[in-house]
């Protein structure tokens, strides 16, 4: 037998002493933050665990110009809960002249298109849609 147990329970190596699970490494909080805007939305929306954005859709959004406030990153959630409400998968969320395709299973926004190049444009895998 490798390992003891003593009176309560903890597991003990055969010298006697304590085992004890590896500790997790520490993060140092004072260290300035690098990155660009699509990290920090990414890192502030997955610390709120709201939605998030694609690799996708993040290269949309820096092509496209769009940026996103507290606001309608709050309102994409809340369409995102209301499809997931109604058993939706895929949707198609239009808000702000602004088109967001939503894996609402995965709470992630796989696309986006501004009022600019909505028209004559067609969505697909989709099943239901929010408008907000």
């Amino acid at each position: 037998m490798n390992n003891m147990t003593n009176i309560v329970g903890k597991p003990m190596s055969t010298t006697g002493k304590p085992i004890f699970p590896a500790q997790k490494p520490r993060v140092n909080i004072t260290e300035k933050p690098t990155g660009n805007f699509s990290t920090y939305l990414q890192q502030a929306v997955e610390g709120n665990n709201t939605i998030r954005f694609s690799k996708h859709a993040q290269a949309r959004l820096k092509d496209r110009n769009i940026q996103m406030s507290a606001v309608q990153l709050q309102k994409i959630n809340d369409a995102v809960c209301k499809a997931e409400k109604k058993g939706i998968k895929e949707s198609l969320v239009l808000m702000d002249n602004l088109a967001l395709v939503v894996s609402v299973k995965n709470k992630t926004v796989i696309t986006a298109v501004n009022n600019k190049e909505i028209k004559e444009n067609v969505f697909t895998n989709i099943d239901g849609a929010v408008i907000v």
